[in-house]
């Protein structure tokens, strides 16, 4: 089987790339504080469309589908640009696509095409857990439709977001509901998080009004699937700025009057972070340019991608850290942001580990329940 990216795609990481050159800043969150760069979101929405690539034209985007969002989501990985892109359109989307109602996508797929809605997928609570039918935050309904109660936590741009999906139990099973950023009983507070370009949000809901989106969990689970295939492209451009960076610097820094880059074990490290970054790339478009007909399917190649995306990244940018040298552990230097997003990527939407035990679940190898090891 041949995975290629056609001429138009290959076109569209073109000018994303020279787009995010000239205005992404991948420093400003540590100058102003805040993860979230509002121009460079508007920027995107009004030059490119980035946020409305993968919303059907019917509702103001433009129609393409995961290999185009491969490519952009790999590109900003590779800039490490400030934005709420991930939890927009690589959560919220395909939650609001798979959900079946046209009236709640008709409502709120055309304010993200244009770029004046921010939206996330609240669902993590204190245990930490992304299962997707696990909740102990409640819904209840009354008179005047839907209320909810609890706290979810990491939520992706949740302080930023003007819609939140929010995954609740309504005591015949988890539900998704819609909540405005705006909503009377909603609290929302920043986390200090490790990786300083993302944003992540504890949301309190006391009593909050919500629309009800879907009652079926697999909703949430399939937006999830589809948001780890887009952060496993992230992982592979950040992994690709890695190499480049270290083999860059390899062969401008001098030591006894030789470029490091000539010396047996810079070359070999190089050699070794060229061979996971392939791997990453591999993995990302394999999970993105293949068709997945069945929930299954997307799930394997879901696990799958992350598996590999989350060490490669990880290794590469400690081993972009250690060819730099003194310099590699600055604050100055970009290096130490790089191994910080890839630490909080491994993480994001279940460790490695996790995915380990949910592929050998998937492929019959453990029985549903077993902890896979």
């Amino acid at each position: 089987m041949e995975i290629a990216f056609t001429p138009e795609q290959e076109e569209l990481r073109a000018v994303l790339r020279g787009f995010l050159e000239e205005h992404a800043d991948r420093r400003r969150p540590l100058d102003s504080g805040s993860p979230h760069d509002a121009e460079l979101w508007r920027r995107m929405a009004a030059g490119i469309g980035v946020q409305g690539l993968a919303v059907p034209e019917e509702y103001g985007g433009s129609g393409f589908g995961a290999a185009e969002m491969c490519v952009v989501f790999e590109e900003l990985g590779g800039a490490l640009a400030a934005g709420a892109l991930l939890a927009t359109a690589g959560l919220a989307v395909p939650a609001l696509l798979a959900c079946g109602d046209e009236e709640i996508k008709a409502e709120h797929l055309p304010g993200i095409a244009d770029g004046s809605t921010i939206a996330t997928l609240a669902l993590v609570e204190a245990d930490g857990s992304w299962d997707a039918e696990a909740s102990r935050t409640t819904a209840k309904e009354g008179a005047d439709g839907f209320a909810i109660d609890g706290t979810k936590y990491f939520v992706l741009d949740g302080a930023a977001a003007d819609l939140i999906l929010v995954t609740a139990d309504t005591g015949a099973g988890t539900a998704l509901f819609a909540v405005s950023g705006t909503a009377p009983g909603l609290t929302r507070r920043a986390h200090e998080a490790v990786d300083p370009t993302r944003e992540m949000a504890r949301l309190d809901f006391a009593s909050v009004p919500a629309r009800l989106v879907s009652r079926d969990p697999a909703v949430t689970g399939t937006a999830l699937d589809h948001a780890r295939i887009a952060l496993a492209a992230e992982q592979a451009g950040g992994a690709r700025w890695c190499l480049d960076a270290a083999v860059g610097y390899a062969k401008t820094r001098h030591q006894f009057d030789r470029p490091i880059g000539e010396f047996q074990a810079i070359k070999h490290r190089c050699a070794d972070m060229m061979v996971a970054v392939e791997a990453a790339r591999s993995a990302a478009y394999a999970a993105a340019l293949t068709p997945h007909p069945d929930p299954a399917g997307l799930a394997v190649a879901a696990a799958s991608a992350q598996i590999c995306c989350s060490r490669a990244y990880t290794e590469v940018a400690a081993g972009a850290i250690q060819i730099h040298g003194g310099i590699g552990f600055t604050w100055e230097h970009d290096a130490h942001l790089y191994y910080k997003r890839a630490k909080t990527d491994e993480v994001l939407f279940g460790t490695p580990d996790w995915h380990r035990d949910r592929l050998a679940r998937l492929s019959g190898i453990t029985e549903e329940g077993t902890d896979g090891h």
